[in-house]
């Protein structure tokens, strides 16, 4: 199967829907990520929106959030053959720490658990995935920085698999390093 044209189809996607989203929030979002994990390699766009609520206020560090929506390709390689591209379409909360008083490069960490559909469930020979919903959970760990923090860079270790609602369910990891700018 030939790779799918990954970059244009998430940018003519996500550019009217980043528009829209701007004129309502000054905290919202945009993020590119790219990773890799068993004989497969990602790309993701998503929109993120911050939540209003933040807890621990009055702490040296705020638990916060943001909602993530994201589009994403994934692209076999194993040797083994069989391969198939996938498209990964998710929604998740994420939960986000950071430093209270943020210095001029100030880190986070971040947990998150959220649903995706991938368009097909069989990634490879011997590996397949048995059902299109998956639950995606990651941590990650990284720093914002630039004037009021709009930009991030973090890395994120993922891991999507059914849960054990059909078997086999192999799951995956990746291993990601993404890039983000809050507008």
């Amino acid at each position: 199967m030939s790779r799918l044209p990954v970059l244009p189809v998430l940018l003519s996607t996500a550019l009217p829907i980043t528009a829209a989203l701007a004129a309502e929030s000054a905290r919202d979002g945009v993020a590119i990520e790219a990773g890799s994990g068993y004989h497969v390699d990602m790309a993701r766009l998503s929109l993120n929106r911050e939540w209003e609520r933040k807890w621990f206020t009055d702490h040296s560090w705020v638990l916060g959030g943001y909602w993530d929506l994201s589009l994403g390709a994934w692209h076999a390689h194993n040797p083994a053959g069989g391969n198939h591209d996938v498209t990964d379409v998710g929604i998740t909360p994420v939960w986000r720490v950071t430093e209270r008083e943020r210095s001029a490069i100030a880190p986070y960490g971040e947990l998150a658990v959220g649903a995706h559909y991938i368009s097909e469930h069989r990634i490879y020979s011997g590996r397949d995935m048995s059902t299109h919903f998956q639950f995606g959970d990651h941590v990650g760990a990284g720093v914002s920085f630039g004037e009021q923090h709009a930009w991030d860079l973090g890395l994120r270790l993922q891991h999507m698999s059914n849960a054990g609602l059909k078997n086999p369910n192999p799951g995956i990891n990746f291993y990601q390093i993404r890039a983000g700018y809050h507008f």
